[in-house]
């Protein structure tokens, strides 16, 4: 099936190479996170970071790629979105060289998070395209398609970094970053279309900025889905933080813990291949609202067993990697709510879903990481907290009618 676009020169997309495309950039944040987990004791031993520390390379860079957004979401809505995409990709390539030249702890994550920064537009840019050529359960649809492209990264990241690491020092990882942004930046030079129509483009001013994000931030579904979103992912990135020292060290995994890892992302990228197909006959409001329900459930379970000693490695991966199951289930879908009232302002939108998900999630991630103490209690509590919150955040969204009571399924393009 092909998808047409406003964009003369490059008239149409097939859903394929769009999945494709949408999928690459996603992954190439997911790969600049998770290919470093394997290095995290050898970088932190080079550049005096010890202990929970080391776990500021990743909090850094995913803090950077929130906070950034916000700024990008405004500039992909003025000046398009393949020309704030590129533009983004040459930064990302220059802080990478910054990472490869960092020789402690404070440059690595002044680095890290230019990286972040830079990386920021292939979140919105991704989001906003998919918007501006569908809608409805359709997006959703295809926003799930590309989750798993991306959810594929985590699963070989972890891998791929602990086979350079076989060849060569940490560094060396940064090295294969930077080859492949340049290969996603030829990829979207020659075939990403423009697909912001001239008419529905949004002057570029600060005052123009905070009017948009303040037009998205009252609209109650938005806001809603954003603030459960935002507390949900600080239970991802809690795992992501906190994954080598557990799995690693805390149950012995040590080589097999990009296996381990590489688990959990295959569960993640079944649940949003199952989300997909399944999102056109429940809707999203079924499907996320019973995710979170069972999300919470899950963690009062496991935080019961936490209490009562260090539950069996078999235990603890089966519930956390049920947990992140549901995760998957309520991240396309959310994102999808988030976006369906957007209109021509889908780009500031995407920026401010994708800005308060990453930087609360590096924020609320970093705080449970950090008080790690070599159990999982901290963890777990963290994600009962978490869903505890994000139910909440649901509730007040939809009035209290959950699981898409009363929904009106509006019509798709």
């Amino acid at each position: 099936m092909r998808i047409s676009s406003p964009d003369p020169r490059r008239p149409s997309l097939t859903t394929v190479e769009l999945i494709a495309m949408v999928g690459g950039l996603m992954a190439l944040n997911a790969l600049s996170i998770d290919i470093l987990l394997p290095a995290l004791g050898e970088m932190g031993g080079d550049l005096g970071a010890p202990g929970n520390n080391r776990q500021l390379v990743i909090t850094a860079y995913v803090f950077g790629f929130g906070l950034a957004q916000l700024g990008f979401g405004p500039l992909a809505d003025a000046l398009g979105r393949r020309l704030t995409l590129l533009f983004a990709l040459a930064g990302y390539l220059a802080a990478t060289i910054l990472c490869l030249m960092s020789q402690d702890i404070v440059w690595m994550i002044v680095a890290r998070a230019l990286q972040g920064v830079a990386a920021a537009a292939t979140r919105v840019v991704a989001v906003a395209v998919v918007r501006d050529l569908v809608s409805g359960r359709r997006m959703a649809e295809i926003m799930s398609f590309a989750m798993t492209v991306f959810m594929v990264a985590p699963i070989l990241a972890p891998s791929i970094g602990q086979g350079i690491l076989l060849i060569g020092p940490w560094q060396a990882i940064f090295a294969f970053l930077f080859v492949m942004a340049v290969g996603l930046g030829v990829w979207m030079f020659i075939r990403l279309p423009e697909t912001l129509r001239a008419e529905h483009r949004i002057r570029l001013s600060i005052p123009s900025a905070i009017e948009n994000y303040r037009l998205v931030l009252t609209e109650r579904v938005s806001a809603g889905y954003i603030v459960a979103a935002g507390l949900i992912f600080g239970a991802l990135f809690a795992f992501i933080a906190t994954s080598e020292q557990v799995l690693a060290e805390l149950y012995g995994l040590e080589e097999y813990f990009a296996l381990a890892f590489g688990g959990v992302a295959v569960g993640l990228a079944a649940a949003n291949i199952l989300n997909a197909r399944i999102v056109h006959r429940l809707g999203m409001r079924r499907i996320s609202h019973t995710a979170v329900v069972v999300f919470l459930g899950l963690n009062i379970v496991h935080l019961s067993i936490a209490l009562m000693g260090q539950p069996p490695f078999w235990i603890y991966f089966s519930l956390l990697t049920a947990s992140l199951l549901m995760f998957a289930w309520m991240g396309a879908n959310f994102s999808a709510l988030v976006m369906e009232p957007a209109g021509e302002r889908a780009g500031t939108a995407a920026a401010l879903y994708g800005g308060v998900t990453s930087m609360s999630g590096a924020t609320l991630g970093s705080i449970i990481g950090q008080t790690y103490d070599g159990t999982v209690v901290p963890l777990i509590t963290g994600f009962v907290i978490l869903g505890a919150l994000s139910l909440a955040a649901v509730v007040w969204t939809e009035r209290g009618k959950l699981f898409g009571v009363g929904e009106v399924v509006p019509e798709e393009e």
